[in-house]
């Protein structure tokens, strides 16, 4: 019975030139398609977008929902509502829009009230939608707040290093942010397109560690892959490497002190992010008084034909 080949969740198909499998981000190089809208969750969506979106989807929302009900005390008309500003640019409907936005923020500064039952009705129907969309919002702020999520650098390069006898695969890493990572456990998979024409397939390959794990996480960590005579890289050149479009992908995993939870790192190499005879630069010292001092920006500095 032939035994099944190892697959980590990427599928071995392979159609035309492929691109990188992991984004430089993160992210899976997968575009999806088909489903419905059902299958969108909005809180998930709007605690897992970037700052800048967030923040313009909540300006859009408090801008849209006071403009509808700004346009509902206007049909209501003039009468409905009391003023006792004298004039404001853009007429009645702006004197509307500021009542709006008064009365969805409970602000109520005494310069505008309602009058009528209708404009009454309007203005506890806004106050209702006041109080729990500004829960909504206070939710989603803290729920991207609270969220544990990793800052780990890694360096630009993969580098071909000498290693004892013979040569390693390496790259360095390291916490960007003052939280605590403990228990820094690390996976490395090499992938392969082989296969005759018109039959390639994905070849996933786990690569043999020096050391794959660490308990604590304060400075750089190198992490090297022995390029010894069980390693899918041994006897392998620049070129070979290119004709196999080989990908070297990493997941990062370890506990964070400061949440409490277990926090992931994605992260992938191409082989054209190979550096060849090179090793990297000490990126950390101790200074006179016995302290380590970390350049966190140096984690990829290489050392070219040093080796």
């Amino acid at each position: 019975m032939q035994k099944p080949t190892f697959d980590p969740g990427l599928t071995q198909q392979v159609n035309g030139t492929l691109r990188r499998a992991i984004e430089k981000d993160g992210s899976f190089n997968v575009r999806r398609r088909g489903g419905s809208w059902r299958d969108v969750h909005p809180y998930l969506h709007l605690v897992s977008m970037p700052w800048p979106g967030f923040l313009a989807v909540l300006f859009l929302s408090f801008l849209v929902l006071n403009t509808l009900f700004a346009c509902g005390y206007y049909l209501l008309g003039a009468s409905q509502l009391h003023s006792g500003i004298a004039k404001v640019a853009g007429g009645e409907f702006m004197i509307d829009f500021f009542f709006s936005a008064q009365t969805l923020t409970t602000v109520g500064y005494g310069s505008i009230w309602p009058m009528g039952l209708g404009a009454n009705l309007l203005a506890a129907f806004e106050a209702m939608c006041g109080l729990m969309g500004f829960a909504l919002a206070t939710s989603l702020l803290y729920g991207r707040a609270s969220r544990p999520s990793a800052k780990i650098s890694y360096s630009e390069n993969l580098a071909v290093a000498p290693y004892m006898d013979g040569t390693s695969l390496q790259f360095r890493v390291v916490n960007r942010r003052r939280n605590s990572i403990m228990e820094l456990e690390v996976t490395m998979v090499l992938m392969d397109v082989e296969g005759p024409p018109g039959a390639l397939k994905r070849v996933y390959k786990p690569l043999k560690l020096e050391r794959d794990k660490v308990l604590f996480f304060p400075v750089t960590w190198t992490i090297v892959h022995p390029i010894d005579q069980d390693s899918p890289l041994h006897g392998k050149t620049a070129a070979d490497l290119q004709r196999l479009q080989s990908e070297f992908m990493i997941l990062l995993r370890g506990y964070d002190d400061t949440f409490n939870q277990t926090v992931h790192s994605r992260y992938s190499y191409r082989y054209d992010e190979v550096v060849w005879g090179a090793r990297f630069a000490p990126a950390f010292h101790i200074d006179s008084g016995g302290d380590i001092i970390l350049d966190v920006d140096k984690v990829g500095d290489l050392m070219r034909g040093q080796v």
